[in-house]
């Protein structure tokens, strides 16, 4: 866990941040009844045969609310600060499947981006929260890790990383 003042700071300032980024991507999702994966997923390039099989019209709509409420519950996790290790491990996931799903090998998105993308960055990010234990910096991972329930399941404790 973080001990110096700065570098809690800049824990929760990337918690935050990250919380951010997912809160808004899922206001675009959630509060938008037209929206569906298939016209992102439909695009992709390099890895399109892996891709097309979430298009389908029995994967569509599932594939469409588990992103939607993904990026709502990643968000809400890391804004609280509570099982950010399982939220950021999530996250983590997410930002893999988008960077290979944005992929015209070998570049990113677009030209300007050549292996590495945000995607990467953002991923990193996540990765760092889970090693610092960013829940328990102003979250409520600490409070969490000190409940009852959670000393009696020792196997549920790593969810709050206690």
């Amino acid at each position: 866990m973080p001990t110096s003042p700065l570098e809690r700071a800049l824990v929760v300032y990337f918690r935050l941040t990250m919380a951010w980024t997912f809160l808004y991507a899922s206001s675009h999702q959630v509060f938008d009844p037209k929206f569906t994966v298939v016209g992102f997923l439909s695009h992709t390039k390099t890895f399109h045969d892996l891709f097309v099989i979430f298009t389908t019209p029995t994967m569509a709509p599932i594939t469409t609310i588990l992103v939607e409420y993904g990026h709502l519950l990643i968000g809400l996790s890391l804004l609280f600060g509570l099982m950010v290790r399982v939220s950021a491990t999530f996250g983590v996931f997410l930002m893999l499947t988008y960077w290979m799903a944005h992929m015209d090998w070998p570049f990113i998105e677009n030209k300007n981006n050549f292996i590495i993308d945000y995607h990467l960055v953002y991923a990193g990010v996540l990765i760092m929260l889970i090693v610092k234990q960013a829940g328990h910096v102003w979250g409520l991972d600490a409070l969490a890790s000190k409940l009852t329930f959670f000393k009696q399941h020792p196997r549920l404790r790593a969810i709050v990383a206690g």
